[in-house]
């Protein structure tokens, strides 16, 4: 975070390592203990961890992502003991979903104790905990003795992080320490199903499908259409991390939906539509659109000024793990706008991916 007087910390980066892994995450959990910042890798992405019960420890993450007050974070866990301490009243359906999922990309809102501070929760009288599958935050949160607030580490509202080097670019003299522990496996944050209304109600779309929740625990809702929360009282309040616009560059999105080379097809007008603006447009695809937009483009003699693909359209688990970067990636090319491909299977990750891209884009068109 910066001080008042507009200097910056002084930001560590650790490359984590089979041989450093102990000498690392002692350094590391020693900064959580003294009420520090830092960022590490989870299997969904990089996540900005602060000491979830301390409020002087969690303000430091507002400040250091520039995350407007009021949005509820959530916390990582070590085990069921810390889920017991932060939260009460827990449905006997929740431990089924922890039984079968955690650790793993699902977090649950629960009703919160006392001694979350309403810093952490956003003033909710919820709390949504996750185990992480990934060893860093889990030996992180053991050693520090700690639930840890750890929204993705980012600055607020812009694309989350899949590579250290995405929280590098970001958060670098605003943070005290780095983790780099490589790419998240997953690419995109985790679903989150508020457990405290009944039905369940899923508020953002993962790893974790709502087929998969309803074969646990019985009927689920979806509490998200289009990218936004429902029309449920509430519901927009208790996303975590997503009160306020999300997954959003500075450069303008668009989003073209369909199947196959209808997705083409516009995708081309629209870039010579743009074009014959004087406008620079960057594509990012599938890679089966990325060939029919080829021969198309061919016949026209137009190229786009960038393209970044993302995978096959019935692989969107490949494309979950490249779209943070694509979208970073083109972003910082000086563009005056990305179109996106929409054109990949709902199966899987894609009905997440969707949502994200969705999230990210400012105009959405159906071919």
């Amino acid at each position: 975070m910066q001080a008042e007087n507009g200097n910056k910390v002084k930001t560590l980066v650790f490359r984590v390592s089979e041989e450093n892994f102990d000498s690392v995450l002692e350094r590391a959990s020693a900064i959580i203990k003294h009420g520090g910042t830092v960022a590490f890798p989870t299997e969904t992405v990089y996540g900005l961890g602060a000491d979830g019960l301390n409020p002087e420890a969690v303000l430091k993450i507002f400040e250091a992502k520039k995350r407007p007050p009021g949005n509820p974070l959530s916390l990582l866990v070590h085990s069921r003991e810390d889920v017991e301490r932060v939260s009460r009243n827990i449905p006997e359906s929740a431990f089924r979903l922890m039984d079968v999922f955690w650790p793993g990309p699902l977090t649950i809102v629960l009703e919160k104790n006392d001694i979350v501070p309403d810093i952490t929760s956003g003033r909710l009288k919820s709390i949504g905990v996750r185990m992480p599958d990934h060893k860093i935050p889990l030996e992180l949160i053991k050693r520090a003795g700690t639930p840890l607030a750890a929204p993705s580490a980012n600055l607020s509202g812009k694309p989350s992080p899949s590579l250290a080097t995405h929280v590098i670019s970001d958060l670098t003299g605003r943070i005290d320490a780095i983790l780099d522990g490589g790419e998240a496996a997953i690419g995109l944050e985790s679903t989150v199903i508020d457990m405290t209304i009944k039905p369940p109600v899923v508020l953002r779309p993962g790893a974790v499908s709502l087929e998969e929740l309803e074969n646990v625990i019985g009927k689920v809702r979806s509490g998200y259409k289009n990218g936004e929360a429902g029309n449920e009282p509430n519901l927009s309040e208790k996303k975590a991390g997503q009160k306020y616009g999300h997954y959003i560059p500075d450069t303008k999105v668009v989003l073209v939906e369909g199947e196959g080379k209808s997705v083409s097809e516009k995708l081309v007008k629209l870039l010579e539509s743009y074009r014959s603006e004087g406008q620079k447009v960057g594509l990012l695809l599938s890679e089966e659109t990325s060939k029919e937009t080829a021969t198309f483009l061919a016949l026209q003699n137009l190229d786009p000024h960038e393209c970044f693909l993302l995978g096959p359209r019935e692989e969107p688990e490949v494309a979950a793990r490249k779209l943070f970067e694509g979208l970073r990636k083109l972003d910082k090319k000086g563009l005056d706008v990305i179109v996106a491909d929409g054109s990949f299977s709902r199966f899987g990750l894609g009905e997440a991916l969707i949502n994200r891209l969705r999230e990210a884009s400012s105009i959405k068109i159906v071919a």
